[in-house]
């Protein structure tokens, strides 16, 4: 197994490279360098107060909104330098973010929370074409486009709240725990629409908890433990190791094939140094 193997600078879709982050004289993220190859689904996994959810602000530019800021190390999306960029302007590079708690603007109707999220768009059959793809997506934000969005469930909320990044016609779709708090039900309904999403062509990086439903959508996978990347690999390979069942999966080291009833120990992984 490659032990956090970057791809070369300039690799096409999104780069982050020797990543640093600061909140005031506090330091959430050192040294982090991750890929998220055009068109992959890519995870970060670890637990809270990880460095997860500052990952992605960094590279979506909402840092300052936490009084956080990059110290060192560069984003990057096919080349186009993102770190120090405005929001608007990484979203203009169609990079974009779904935050964690869905934070769907409450007051405001479904329809007008999507048309939000079309701000800005390049024009109006732009942003009708936009639509269209998200009510073929969550057919139940048609059915609630009148209703004000607070007053919508958890996932619909959460659906909404994809929605409106997707209105924004997204080339990276950043997803910070959308399956956070709800059933598992609807949480398996968001895990395929992300599928669904990447299967049109969106490239997604997921943060997300439920280790076991990120690793089944991934390609590639990272694991941050204080700030630093402490495992990383092809997602099928995490999601065997004794490490990551026995820590993020709730497995034991030793476990039953279900299948032949014989009791195997799964490779552990090795950890990446500096």
């Amino acid at each position: 197994m490659n032990v956090h193997d970057p791809r070369p600078p300039g690799a096409s879709g999104l780069t982050v490279r020797d990543l640093a982050v600061n909140y005031g004289p506090v330091t959430a993220l050192r040294g982090i360098s991750l890929d998220v190859p055009r068109g992959a689904v890519v995870t970060v996994l670890g637990g809270n107060g990880a460095g997860k959810s500052t990952l992605l602000r960094a590279i979506s530019g909402t840092l300052r909104f936490q009084r956080g800021g990059i110290t060192s190390g560069e984003v990057s999306f096919d080349g186009m330098r993102l770190s120090g960029a405005s929001t608007s302007a990484v979203v203009a590079h169609g990079v974009v973010q779904v935050p964690e708690g869905r934070k769907v603007f409450t007051r405001m109707t479904v329809e007008e929370n999507l048309k939000a999220g079309a701000l800005g768009a390049r024009d109006r059959r732009s942003a009708a074409e936009a639509r269209e793809r998200v009510l073929e997506l969550f057919p139940v934000l048609a059915e609630r486009a009148r209703q004000r969005a607070g007053l919508l469930s958890g996932g619909e909320q959460q659906m909404l709240a994809m929605g409106r990044a997707m209105m924004a016609c997204p080339r990276v779709l950043l997803l910070d725990e959308p399956t956070l708090g709800l059933a598992p039900l609807m949480a398996a309904r968001i895990a395929d629409t992300v599928r669904e999403i990447n299967a049109q062509g969106t490239t997604v990086l997921l943060v997300e908890q439920n280790a076991a439903m990120a690793l089944s959508l991934a390609s590639h996978a990272y694991v941050l433990e204080v700030g630093e990347i402490a495992l990383s690999g092809p997602a099928d390979e995490l999601a065997a190791s004794d490490e990551v069942r026995r820590r993020y999966l709730g497995i034991g080291d030793d476990t039953e094939d279900l299948l032949g009833g014989v009791t195997v120990r799964r490779p552990a992984l090795s950890r990446w140094s500096a």
